[in-house]
C-alpha cells in the first residue's frame, strides 16, 4: 500500500493540465519540471561480482529506472476512476489553480480511502514489493490487474498480453464441457440434440466444404439476382453466384425452438426483447417484433444483409438486440463445439488420431462489431449480459465490469440542459460519444471477460478509428491485423455515420480482413478448419450492414467486399415522397442538372458548372445572404480557395472551425457584412446550429441525409424580414445522384428529372406538398 499511496501523492501534486499531458505522452511537460530542494534518500545496494560494466550498460539501466517511475504514476492514473473523470470533464485548466488543486487534494484523500476499502482494489492490489520496480514489473502488474495495454499509447499500437487472472479461466484449449457448465448432463443433452438436428444453420454453414470449382465460379462469374416482397422490410434483392440458390420466405410465426438458439438464449430472449413488443401482443405471440422476425430470418440463414432503413429514433435498438442475439448465438455454439471436442479428445484412447475435431479458425476472434461511439459498445455489452443471465438469481460473472462502466459510460450532468437539438440528433449523440475505442470480449456460458486481449477474445467491438490505429499502414513497424484472419461475422452498424467520420477507415478494414496471419499465435493446426487453411475464410464470412440511408459508397462495400457463398440480401425500398414535403416555408426550388461523362469526372464537372453558370448569377450585391451548402470537405476547400483567389466577400464554417470563428462568421453573415457563407455538411451533422439571415440557398451537391435538405430550407423561417418573395433555392445534381435525388423529391419526380435534361422548377407551399 505504500507504493500506491506514494503514487497518489505524486498525482495530487499535478494540475489537471499536467495530468492530461502525462496520460497522453507518458511524461511530464518540460515546462513543469520541478527541482526539489530536499536531498534524496540514499539507498545502499550490494553490487554483484561483475560490477565492471560498460558505461553504455549503466546508462541503459538508468533509463529503465526513469521509465519505471512514469509507468508507476500512469498505473496510478489507470486505477483512479474518479481522477480520470475529472480530467475528461474539464478540457481547460481552471482559472484559479490554487483552489482547484486544494479541491483535488481533498478529493484525492477520499479516493485513497475508498481505494483502500474497496473490494475490487483489495483483489487487484498485490502485496507490497520493493519501490525500485522495473518497467517490466509494472507492466506485468497492469496485466495482472486486467489493464488493457493494447489501447495505451506508451505501449505502441497494440501489444498482446496475458491476463494472469482470467486467461486460463477463459481459454478454450484448457477448458472442457463439464467444467464450463455446472450441469454436465444438461450440456450433453444439448449437444446431442443439436447433433440430431442437421438443419441447424450454424452447422450447415460452417461445415459445408466448398470445392475449387465453386471458388473459381464465385471469383469470376457475375451474381444472379431475384426479387421478393416481404411484409415488413419491403423489397428484397437476393443475389448469389452459386446455382443452388433458394429464395427465403418470410415466416409469419416463429417458434424459438425452431431457430436453433443456444440453450440459455431460448429462455432469456423473450424476457430481454419484451420491451420492444407491443402491449397488445399476447404471451403466446412471437418474441420478435415483425421487423426483428424478418431480419433475424435472414441473419440466421447466414446470408449477407444490407438494411439501409435503420432509424435511431424508431427501430435502432430493436435491430441492435437482433444482431446481438445472432452474434451471441454464433459464439456460444462455436465455443460449445470446441469444449465438447476437448472432452472427446481427452477421453479418447491413446494412439488414435482423427481429423474430426477441426472446429476452430487460425485465430480465436469470430465476431467483429463496428460501431461509431462508446455508448453503442456499452449498450451491446449490456445486451450480452442480459441475454446470458437466465434469471436474477443466476448472475453471470463479468470481469472488469466496473472499469468498463467508467470508461464507456457517461455522466448525465455533462450535457448542458439548455441545448435544443432535433430528436434524431439527441438519439445519435446520446451518452459517451468518443469515437476512438476498441475492446475484446471473451464469452463462456456462465461468464464474460471484458478487456480481453484480441487473440483471447471471441468478439471485438471497435470504432473505425480504433480498429484503424491497430491495423496501421504500410511501412509502420508496429501494426497487427492477424486477429482479423478468422472473422466469421462482421457487423457494421450505423454505417451512415462513418461517412461523416472517415469512410477510408472502413475501406482499410475491408482490405485487411480474412487474410492469412503472418504468425501462428500458438494455434493447434490439427484443430483448424480446412476452409481457414485454404484461405477461404472470406467466402464463409457473413457481413451485416445497417445504415440510415442508401449511399453509393455503402453499396460499393456490400457489392465488392462481401463474398459469402450463401449469397447476399439487400433491402431496396425507394421513397415515394421525399424530404422536400417537410419544407414548411414558401420557397421556389430550382434543380439544375449538370452533365458528366463518368463518376470520376463529376467532381470537376460540378465545380466548373458552378463557377461558370451558377456563381455569376449571385455575384450581384442584390443576391446577398447566400449560403452555399457543401457536403464534401474537399469540395469545400476547393471553393474556399477559389473564393479567396477571386477576392469575393465571403466567410466560411466547417467542422474544424473554432467556436469563436464560428460566432464571427454567423454574425457577419446575419448583418450582411459577408455576402457568401460556405457551410459544410459535417459541421451541420455534428452541431445542428440554426444559421440566421439566409435569403438564398445553393446546394452545391444534394445532402447525404435527405432530412438535412428540409432542415436547411426551414432555416429561412428564422429570418424574420418579411421578404419571402426574394428567397431562392438552387440545387445542383447529375444522373449519378439518383439515390440522393429520390430521397429528396421522391421516386416519381426523380424518374422524370433524369429523363429530362432541362432544369426543374418546384414551388413548395408548405408541408405535405
Amino acid at each position: 500500500m505504500g507504493k500506491r499511496r506514494a503514487g497518489r501523492e505524486l498525482l495530487r501534486s499535478l494540475s489537471k493540465k499536467q495530468k492530461k499531458h502525462l496520460r497522453e505522452f507518458g511524461e511530464e511537460h518540460p515546462f513543469y519540471d520541478k527541482v526539489s530542494g530536499r536531498p534524496e534518500a540514499t539507498q545502499i545496494c550490494e553490487l554483484s561480482e561483475d560490477s565492471d560494466k560498460s558505461s553504455a550498460e549503466s546508462d541503459s539501466e538508468t533509463e529503465v529506472e526513469q521509465v519505471s517511475g512514469y509507468h508507476k504514476l500512469l498505473a496510478t492514473l489507470k486505477t483512479s476512476p474518479e481522477s480520470e473523470s475529472e480530467e475528461e470533464d474539464d478540457e481547460s485548466e481552471s482559472e484559479e489553480p490554487e483552489e482547484s488543486e486544494a479541491e483535488m487534494d481533498s478529493e484525492g484523500s477520499q479516493e485513497t480511502g475508498e481505494a483502500e476499502g474497496g473490494e475490487e482494489d483489495k483483489d487487484d492490489v498485490p502485496e507490497e514489493e520493493e519501490v525500485t520496480d522495473t518497467a517490466e514489473q509494472v507492466l506485468s502488474q497492469e496485466q495482472a490487474d486486467g489493464t488493457d495495454t493494447s489501447c495505451d499509447p506508451r505501449h505502441g499500437v497494440i501489444e498482446e498480453f496475458t491476463d494472469v487472472k482470467h486467461e486460463s479461466e477463459f481459454s478454450l484449449e484448457t477448458n472442457f464441457m463439464e467444467e464450463e457448465s455446472g450441469d454436465c448432463n444438461a450440456d450433453k443433452r444439448d449437444s446431442s440434440s443439436s447433433q440430431a438436428l442437421p438443419e441447424d444453420p450454424f452447422k450447415q454453414h460452417m461445415d459445408k466444404e466448398l470445392e475449387d470449382k465453386e471458388i473459381e465460379k464465385m471469383s469470376s462469374l457475375p451474381k444472379t439476382s431475384s426479387q421478393s416482397q416481404w411484409p415488413r422490410v419491403g423489397q428484397l434483392i437476393f443475389s448469389s453466384t452459386l446455382e443452388k440458390h433458394k429464395t427465403l420466405k418470410a415466416d409469419k410465426e416463429v417458434d424459438v425452438k425452431q431457430l436453433h438458439l443456444h440453450k440459455p438464449l431460448e429462455s432469456t430472449w423473450p424476457k430481454v426483447n419484451k420491451q420492444f413488443l407491443s402491449s397488445v401482443d399476447k404471451p403466446s405471440d412471437s418474441p420478435f417484433t415483425p421487423l426483428q422476425r424478418e431480419l433475424f430470418c435472414i441473419m440466421n440463414s447466414y446470408r449477407d444483409l444490407l438494411y439501409p432503413e435503420r432509424n435511431a429514433l424508431t427501430n435502432g435498438e430493436e435491430i441492435r438486440h437482433a444482431y446481438c442475439l445472432h452474434a451471441l448465438n454464433h459464439v456460444l455454439k462455436a465455443n460449445a463445439q470446441v469444449l465438447s471436442n476437448n472432452t472427446k479428445r481427452r477421453d479418447r484412447k491413446p494412439g488414435t488420431d482423427t481429423d474430426d475435431y477441426r472446429d476452430q479458425g487460425l485465430t480465436r476472434p469470430k465476431v467483429l462489431m463496428i460501431v461509431p461511439f462508446r455508448e453503442c459498445a456499452l449498450r451491446i455489452v449490456h445486451a450480452f449480459i442480459s441475454l446470458l443471465e437466465v434469471n436474477d438469481k443466476k448472475k453471470i460473472d463479468v470481469s472488469n465490469k466496473k472499469r468498463f462502466k467508467g470508461e464507456f459510460g457517461s455522466d448525465p450532468e455533462e450535457k448542458p440542459p439548455n441545448l435544443k437539438r432535433p430528436e434524431d440528433y439527441e438519439a445519435i449523440f446520446s451518452g459517451n460519444i468518443d469515437d476512438h475505442f476498441r475492446i475484446g470480449v471473451a464469452i463462456l456460458q456462465k461468464s464474460m471477460r471484458l478487456y480481453a486481449p484480441f487473440y483471447s477474445s471471441d468478439i471485438i467491438i471497435a470504432s473505425p478509428l480504433g480498429i484503424r490505429t491497430v491495423i496501421g499502414a504500410e511501412g509502420e513497424k508496429k501494426r497487427d491485423f492477424d486477429f482479423l484472419s478468422s472473422i466469421e461475422i462482421l457487423i457494421i452498424d450505423q454505417a451512415d455515420i462513418y461517412l461523416m467520420q472517415n469512410w477510408e477507415h472502413i475501406l482499410h478494414l475491408m482490405k485487411h480482413i480474412n487474410l492469412l496471419p503472418l504468425d501462428s499465435h500458438g494455434v493447434d493446426f490439427s484443430r483448424v478448419r480446412m476452409l481457414n487453411l485454404n484461405n477461404w475464410s472470406k467466402y464463409y464470412r457473413q457481413t451485416l450492414l445497417f445504415s440510415a440511408l442508401q449511399d453509393p459508397q455503402i453499396n460499393s462495400v456490400f457489392n465488392k467486399h462481401c463474398f459469402n457463398y450463401a449469397g447476399q440480401v439487400a433491402v431496396r425500398n425507394m421513397p415515394l415522397t421525399g424530404s422536400i414535403s417537410h419544407v414548411v416555408v414558401q420557397l421556389p426550388h430550382v434543380f439544375r442538372r449538370l452533365e458528366a461523362e463518368s463518376v470520376t469526372s463529376v467532381i470537376d464537372s460540378r465545380f466548373q458548372f458552378f463557377i461558370d453558370k451558377v456563381l455569376p448569377e449571385y455575384r450581384d450585391a442584390i443576391m446577398s445572404h447566400t449560403l452555399i451548402y457543401v457536403p464534401s470537405y474537399f469540395d469545400y476547400v476547393r471553393l474556399r480557395n477559389y473564393f479567396k483567389k477571386e477576392d469575393l466577400n465571403f466567410t466560411h464554417i466547417c467542422e474544424y472551425t473554432k467556436k469563436a470563428a464560428v460566432c464571427r462568421a454567423r454574425r457577419f453573415f446575419l448583418k450582411g457584412e459577408k455576402q457568401f457563407l460556405l457551410f459544410t455538411e459535417r459541421f451541420h451533422f455534428y452541431k445542428r446550429y440554426t444559421i440566421k439571415g439566409i435569403r438564398n440557398l445553393i446546394f452545391y451537391e444534394l445532402p447525404t441525409y435527405s432530412h438535412f435538405y428540409s432542415e436547411i430550407c426551414n432555416m429561412l423561417k428564422a429570418t424574420d424580414s418579411g421578404v419571402d418573395a426574394t428567397w431562392t433555392c438552387t440545387v445542383l445534381y447529375s444522373k449519378y445522384d439518383a439515390q440522393k435525388l429520390a430521397a429528396v423529391v421522391g421516386i416519381d419526380r426523380t424518374a422524370q428529372m433524369l429523363q429530362s435534361k432541362k432544369n426543374v422548377h418546384l414551388f413548395v407551399t408548405g408541408e405535405n406538398d
